[in-house]
């Protein structure tokens, strides 16, 4: 008996290995399909515009359009975003945007304003990338903000700070970001692809104003 079970138990071990492999589904053979950017274009609904809008805004929300996206995050992982812009900026921005995504360019988080109240302290606070927001020039209230109009866009808003008039840094977190010596990851940089792809599209970058706005693009340069 004990010979027999030894001269058997091979063939019943290459049965096994052959039935496991016959009944895998294709979907074990076939590799993943590699993330995208997935854009979808939509009117936006006015819940999406919440506080960051009101009927004295220059932009009615028939001109707007919500973008939502894929991004890569912080984390290495691809994230659902939304932005609201200009009806007129979807394609150049789209174009952006798909670039920095095969890139893999990182955003911390890109949530449309009304997530936010319309607080634009708020939202560099929470290093929020974002577009239209109806308010005024955060450290100069006596002008419109280009963000009012919908073709204007922050970045990172952390690693990419803003300095105003006075000099006070917007957000206050992103001090340490203010030396553009050593690059950090989410960091806009002159030749990196943000910035190239932004020239491209005919954008300007508040990188090169004195003083900075690194997080800040607009299609008019202000």
């Amino acid at each position: 008996m004990h010979i027999a079970h030894r001269a058997v138990a091979p063939v019943l071990s290459s049965v096994m290995v052959l039935t496991l492999a016959c009944t895998a589904t294709p979907a074990q053979f076939t590799a993943a399909a590699p993330p995208r950017l997935s854009p979808r274009v939509s009117d936006v609904p006015p819940a999406k515009l919440g506080a960051s809008y009101d009927p004295a805004c220059p932009v009615p929300p028939s001109r707007l359009r919500l973008v939502r996206m894929n991004h890569w995050g912080f984390d290495g992982r691809v994230h659902r975003g939304e932005l609201i812009v200009h009806q007129d900026e979807v394609r150049p921005l789209l174009r952006v945007f798909g670039k920095a995504f095969d890139e893999r360019f990182p955003i911390r988080r890109m949530r449309v304003m009304a997530e936010y109240g319309g607080s634009d302290a708020a939202a560099m606070a929470d290093d929020n990338t974002s577009a239209f927001n109806c308010r005024r020039v955060t450290g100069d209230p006596r002008h419109l903000s280009r963000h009012s109009y919908g073709d204007a866009l922050d970045i990172n808003p952390v690693e990419n700070p803003y300095v105003d008039g006075s000099g006070d840094v917007h957000p206050p977190a992103g001090r340490a970001c203010l030396d553009r010596s050593r690059p950090v990851e989410g960091m806009i940089t002159p030749d990196g692809v943000i910035a190239t792809q932004m020239r491209a599209v005919g954008w300007h970058w508040g990188g090169s104003w004195h003083p900075p706005d690194y997080q800040h693009f607009s299609a008019d340069g202000t």
